[in-house]
């Protein structure tokens, strides 16, 4: 009769116990939907700022090309170069709230934490591109307004170095080398305001490039490892794939030799019973 109890005890121990499982395994089911979900508003994020990229890289096209660019095309820019801010800042944050968490986790070694490092390594060198083209884009823009400044100063005699214009640009006083030209003055003052405008937003995003591109670095070779092993695993199924094939090929032959062997076999016995045995069952002799 005390032996009853503790046979109960046990029984409600693992039904506690596989409660207990259960309640983990759903909690980390909704933490890993909660994540990709992440990892999804992120990923759109970046992609949007891909777009605006290219549409920015438009509009300094457009600028570029226009003796007197037109206000509504500055605005526009200065609008898209806000927006890409605004959304390169959120990416940012959410891909080092990310690392945090992954990093808090580090002690357990575990499939999923595989994964969130995985998924944000790609983000993160994705994010980096993407940024890159445009602090490409940016500095290009930057160099061709410079060119552009530089050639109609020439137009009215006034040769200046790189490092006088560049000076002009610092000072802020476009005025140094335009004074007496006609006309000059306004149109490289609006030039000036485009660099000025430009290198400010070159600055604010420096120290997030800088942010994002030394976490990619540190990541790099985790993200290398895991393409690795993807490739040898592949390698491994497409190597067991084929071996499969020649397993199931050699077990046809078998086989068709055997029902050959037994239907045969009534005949040869009546020639010589060793020879039958030992076409069909070669090993027999062999022992």
């Amino acid at each position: 009769m005390k032996s009853r109890p503790l046979c109960f005890n046990n029984k409600q121990l693992t039904q506690d116990d596989d409660a207990d499982e259960v309640e983990i395994a759903v909690d980390n089911t909704a933490f890993m939907d909660e994540f990709f979900s992440e990892i999804e508003e992120t990923r759109l994020n970046i992609d949007k700022i891909s777009e605006h990229v290219e549409e920015a890289k438009k509009l300094y096209s457009i600028i570029l090309s226009a003796p007197i660019p037109e206000p509504k095309t500055k605005d526009d820019l200065e609008k898209l170069t806000a927006e890409i801010k605004k959304r390169a800042n959120n990416v940012r944050n959410k891909l080092k709230s990310m690392e945090k968490h992954i990093e808090e986790d580090e002690v357990r070694s575990s499939a999923d934490l595989r994964i969130r490092k995985s998924q944000h390594s790609v983000l993160s060198r994705k994010f980096v591109e993407v940024m890159t083209k445009y602090n490409e884009a940016q500095v290009d823009f930057r160099e061709r307004s410079k060119g552009r400044i530089q050639r109609q100063l020439e137009i009215t005699g006034k040769k200046t170095t790189d490092e006088e214009l560049e000076e002009m640009l610092e000072s802020g006083n476009p005025a140094i080398f335009t004074s007496g030209v006609k006309g000059l003055h306004l149109l490289q003052q609006g030039r000036h305001k485009d660099i000025v405008r430009l290198e400010s937003s070159i600055r604010e995003l420096h120290d997030m490039f800088v942010d994002i591109a030394m976490l990619v670095e540190n990541q790099g070779e985790m993200l290398d490892n895991i393409e690795l092993n993807v490739m040898h695993t592949v390698d491994h199924v497409e190597k067991a794939r084929d071996e499969t094939k020649r397993a199931v090929k050699y077990q046809g032959q078998a086989r068709k030799h055997l029902r050959l062997c037994w239907l045969y076999l009534p005949f040869l016995s009546l020639v010589t019973p060793t020879l039958s045995v030992g076409l069909c069952f070669p090993s027999v002799l062999a022992s």
